[in-house]
């Protein structure tokens, strides 16, 4: 397992800090950098820079992409760390060589952070062993490592709220919650982080027509969260808002193979759907990495239980 001590500075901390109902939040980057340090579920902590230099809180990493600043404001709302729009643009030009002129909408690195938690001022901790002082993003761990082990196990548990026994060597590939906590469950990611890193990794097009139109696009659940589902990329699907009613009415499904099916009752229902007949049996577009594909185990649970074959 590992674990990210990303820098941050105080006035976004006490933002996020004074409203403990915000449980999943953007912790964005000026540069608009990828960020690969982490897997979906591996903890992140927060560390302010000087002069405070303490760990303030932290969660579990939950995704990353890049978006315009209008698009995080539009995803996270004051999970930004900022109460407006006006404001975030503020905080980014504060990192800025240039400041963000009027009109301007410039690309940032969000990195996103679900069940997260912050610590009272009487509760932060002190840098973890070997982080330097002209550290300014972050710094990754190996939580194997014996020389910040103790260290991380206690910080852990402060982030668990409970003293749980952890070992933190155990591989971070197990099925299921680790340690019997939800919040340690791989893959899952929060609410919000779904929607935008769906959006990502399906290119900002629709997987099945293409489209590009943003505002219609919606990140789809291909087993719904109250059958079972998961916040999880591989059960999603970036469609257009049509085409999300229709695959969860069972009209469309995929196979898979992340091939188009296409019910016979929408044509003998409605007696249209031409455009999805044409392509039926030709494979969506489905995301560049394997890990982000739609799941084959939910595309069957989707073709058994929703799809309506005749």
């Amino acid at each position: 397992m590992r674990a990210f001590v990303g820098v941050t500075d105080e006035k976004w901390y006490r933002f996020l800090a004074a409203r403990p109902d915000l449980d999943e939040v953007n912790f964005w980057r000026p540069s608009g950098g990828a960020f690969r340090a982490l897997t979906p579920g591996e903890p992140f902590f927060f560390k302010a820079h000087y002069p405070l230099n303490r760990i303030v809180g932290g969660g579990f990493f939950s995704g990353s992409i890049q978006l315009k600043i209008s698009e995080a404001w539009a995803l996270f709302g004051e999970g930004n760390g900022v109460a407006s729009l006006d404001e975030m643009r503020q905080s980014v030009g504060r990192y800025r060589r240039q400041p963000i002129a009027p009109g301007e909408d410039p690309v940032i690195g969000c990195v996103f952070v679900r069940d997260s938690i912050f610590f009272p001022d009487d509760s932060t901790v002190d840098p973890p062993p070997g982080f330097a002082p002209n550290i300014v993003q972050g710094k990754t761990y190996d939580l194997a490592d014996p020389a910040s082990a103790d260290y991380f196990r206690l910080l852990m548990c402060r982030l668990l709220g409970s003293d749980v026994e952890l070992d933190l060597s155990e591989p971070w590939h197990r099925p299921g919650p680790v340690y019997g906590d939800s919040r340690l469950v791989r893959q899952r990611l929060g609410q919000k982080s779904f929607k935008a890193v769906v959006l990502g990794v399906y290119g900002r097009r629709c997987a099945i027509t293409g489209s590009r139109v943003q505002p219609v696009l919606q990140a789809a659940h291909i087993r719904p969260l109250p059958k079972g589902g998961e916040h999880r990329t591989d059960n999603g699907l970036l469609l257009k808002s049509d085409v999300h009613i229709l695959f969860d009415h069972g009209y469309l499904g995929v196979d898979p193979k992340c091939r188009l099916m296409v019910s016979p009752r929408l044509r003998s229902e409605f007696g249209n759907g031409d455009q999805f007949y044409a392509m039926a049996g030709s494979v969506i577009a489905i995301p560049s990495r394997r890990v982000d594909r739609p799941n084959a185990e939910f595309l069957e649970w989707h073709l058994d239980t929703v799809f309506k074959a005749a």
